[in-house]
């Protein structure tokens, strides 16, 4: 059994990129801790709820074997935040999975993880992507050594299957 830190922003984060991957990784057998600004019940765009089991400021790295960002109109306001950066980047330097899916890549661009690797993400990111050094592909799903990203919610059950591959 792994152990997936999935940060979600408290107001606004996509359903579908939510729930679809977190049921790929937990039918794998994986632990799902669901990370966000605050603590309680955080909401979706279209009305899921889903009880945060840590915050940001209570994340140590080395504890998860993998990463991820979600994505939705929240995912900016409440992620894009230099806490959430350098958990990233400790992460990510640590040989740790990091996935991204939807708008969230934008938060890895911000911190600097995006230099050289091939990348995709709903395409009103994909300015910032290749701003910050990425090589934007616009593929429902790519995946770049230990950075697995996805477009948007279409591919979600997809790229939830890719974590949980990825993990093996």
């Amino acid at each position: 059994m792994k152990r997936i830190a999935m940060f979600i922003a408290f107001q606004g984060f996509r359903d579908e990129e939510y729930l679809e991957p977190k049921k790929a990784l937990e039918a794998a057998g994986h632990k799902v801790t669901t990370v966000s600004t605050s603590k309680g019940e955080a909401r979706g765009r279209f009305g899921a709820s889903a009880q945060v089991d840590k915050t940001v400021d209570e994340i140590v790295p080395g504890d998860y074997d993998a990463l991820t960002l979600v994505g939705g109109p929240g995912a900016l306001e409440h992620l894009d935040r230099p806490k959430v950066h350098e958990l990233f980047r400790v992460a990510l330097a640590a040989g740790k999975l990091i996935g991204s899916i939807c708008i969230s890549p934008v938060v890895l661009a911000h911190a600097g993880l995006l230099k050289g690797k091939r990348v995709t993400c709903f395409p009103d990111g994909a300015d910032e992507v290749r701003k910050a050094g990425g090589n934007y592909t616009g593929k429902d799903l790519e995946a770049d050594g230990k950075l697995i990203t996805a477009s948007g919610p279409a591919p979600a059950r997809k790229y939830g299957e890719a974590l949980a591959e990825a993990l093996k």
